[in-house]
């Protein structure tokens, strides 16, 4: 079957590329607005302006830093007072700027996975979950709570079995005979199944006072307690599968032509869908370790990028990564708002993307 949103000519008109240009950049701007908007969301508000002033001002300090580290000598060029108070420093610096940070990058990630996900596999329902990598982080996750493993313990092991889940999800594709693709997603089913119940034993025998909320909580995701060290460690990696597929996002095009037309362009099919689907599950893996099970976000922002830019991927993986971001980051300040309870993050993304998951069934018969 192919995937409805091949490549139209419309998408490569140059009236269309200026069109799209601009979305991308007021994709952009709502974004940069929205970061500085979330941090005066809170139970402590801090004026925007303020929130400019001190993100200013800690720019300001690692830049005398750097350079009295380079000219070797001390280097002082901010004032030494300032007009806000030490505790508004300390929300927007420790509290809130790596809850944001967070946000913004794990919305980012998701989206462009699922984007990559859905041209790699030509299925408009691919997401990041399709090889099993949230299962495999999920159950990661359980097991280090199970056996008392501090938050970074947590992190690094829901990263490292996410990768092993679809590094087996790959072997077995390998060995098994008939389609590639189809292997993968066989396997990714067969094998995120099996996690899942693995996960769900780890539940049961978990202490009911203690480890199991915590693995309940983790599982249905959340940004709270976000350090600035948890956007550090899921920042490599991220940028690792990020950046190369922002540089080869014009390829994926190529895939919606069919290997026999891509083969005589001179494109490895193989080796760019290898490429590909490494690179997103890094990203995913990445992002489901620091922030929990976030689901939809992955199928719901493509789907809603390509409304807004086509199905061109040089500007849709762009559109798909600033309205991840924003959207992620949106959800987040309703998380944290809207109730004197936080509610799991997980749960937000699931009442907005189950219902457009109903949207795209009732309209199958006109995009398939």
């Amino acid at each position: 079957m192919r995937f409805y949103h091949r490549n139209r000519r419309d998408d490569f008109h140059p009236r269309s590329v200026r069109t799209h240009s601009r979305v991308l950049l007021l994709l952009a701007a709502l974004l940069l607005a929205l970061f500085l908007v979330s941090f005066a969301f809170g139970r402590y508000g801090v004026p925007v302006w303020d929130v400019v002033r001190i993100l200013g001002h800690r720019i300001g300090v690692l830049a005398e830093k750097g350079l009295g580290m380079l000219l070797q000598r001390p280097v002082h060029f901010l004032p030494d007072s300032v007009p806000w108070t030490a505790q508004m420093e300390t929300v927007v610096i420790n509290i809130r700027l790596p809850r944001i940070l967070l946000a913004c990058m794990v919305g980012c990630c998701l989206a462009a996975a699922g984007a990559s996900y859905q041209g790699v596999f030509q299925n408009p329902m691919a997401s990041p979950d399709v090889l099993g990598a949230s299962s495999g982080a999920a159950f990661g996750a359980a097991l280090a709570i199970l056996f008392g493993a501090t938050s970074r313990g947590v992190t690094a092991a829901a990263f490292a079995v996410s990768l092993a889940t679809v590094g087996l999800v790959f072997l077995i594709a390998q060995r098994a005979p008939g389609q590639h693709l189809v292997n993968l997603i066989l396997g990714g089913i067969m094998i995120g199944s099996l996690l899942t119940a693995a996960t769900s034993y780890v539940k049961l025998v978990a202490d009911p006072t203690n480890q199991l909320p915590e693995i309940t909580y983790w599982l249905m995701g959340s940004l709270s307690g976000a350090k600035l060290r948890d956007a550090a460690f899921a920042a490599v990696p991220m940028a690792l599968g990020c950046v190369p597929l922002f540089l080869i996002r014009w390829r994926i095009n190529l895939l919606t032509l069919g290997d026999e037309q891509a083969h005589a362009l001179g494109v490895n099919t193989n080796l760019l869908r290898f490429t590909v689907i490494v690179c997103a599950t890094l990203v995913t893996a990445s992002s489901i370790a620091v922030s929990g099970m976030i689901g939809w976000i992955g199928l719901v922002i493509p789907h809603l990028a390509r409304k807004l830019v086509g199905s061109n991927y040089r500007d849709l993986l762009p559109a798909s990564m600033l309205a991840g971001a924003a959207f992620l980051l949106l959800v987040d300040n309703v998380s944290r708002n809207l109730l004197a309870v936080e509610i799991p993050i997980g749960i937000l993304t699931a009442l907005i993307g189950a219902p457009f998951f109903v949207y795209l069934i009732l309209k199958r018969e006109k995009t398939l």
